[in-house]
């Protein structure tokens, strides 16, 4: 018996169905298995609408020094000043209402006294350790989206 086949009847549990080991299994080798149930709907569902666009951003500033947290609103194309850091709210979207509840925003931060130290990119309410400003004094959380 080749190998392949050795490994095919460990993996699942039993003796290969068909090919020279069907008449030891006292089945007729030139009987064919039916093919397989044809799963595909006539009428595939529509495709789920992307997510939504919003006009307004609220996020949550912490001071780390202070313990201090800001709330801040911001419209899609403002900028906000919080300790040494710009925020601007450059998109703000949220999933359909067919969907789990999330919001996104994309976020350019920049800190006055580090220039190197920043964020370009895409936030998440529900998952904010996907992607995440890394500052030693600052952090910033999106809240949700809204008009």
């Amino acid at each position: 018996m080749p190998r392949l086949a050795v490994v095919v009847m460990l993996a699942f549990g039993g003796l290969p169905v068909g090919g020279a080991n069907a008449q030891s299994a006292g089945q007729d080798p030139t009987q064919q298995a039916a093919p397989p149930p044809n799963n595909t709907p006539q009428n595939p569902p529509a495709p789920t609408p992307s997510w939504l666009s919003r006009q307004v951003g609220d996020i949550r500033a912490l001071d780390k020094v202070s313990a201090g947290v800001t709330a801040l609103t911001l419209r899609v194309g403002q900028s906000v000043q919080f300790g040494a850091l710009t925020i601007t709210l450059r998109s703000c979207l949220v999933r359909p209402p067919n969907q789990p509840a999330d919001a996104s925003a994309f976020l350019d931060i920049t800190d006055r006294r580090d220039p190197s130290v920043g964020f370009h990119g895409w936030m998440f309410s529900d998952e904010p350790e996907v992607s995440m400003l890394e500052h030693p004094v600052y952090d910033i959380r999106l809240s949700g989206c809204h008009d």
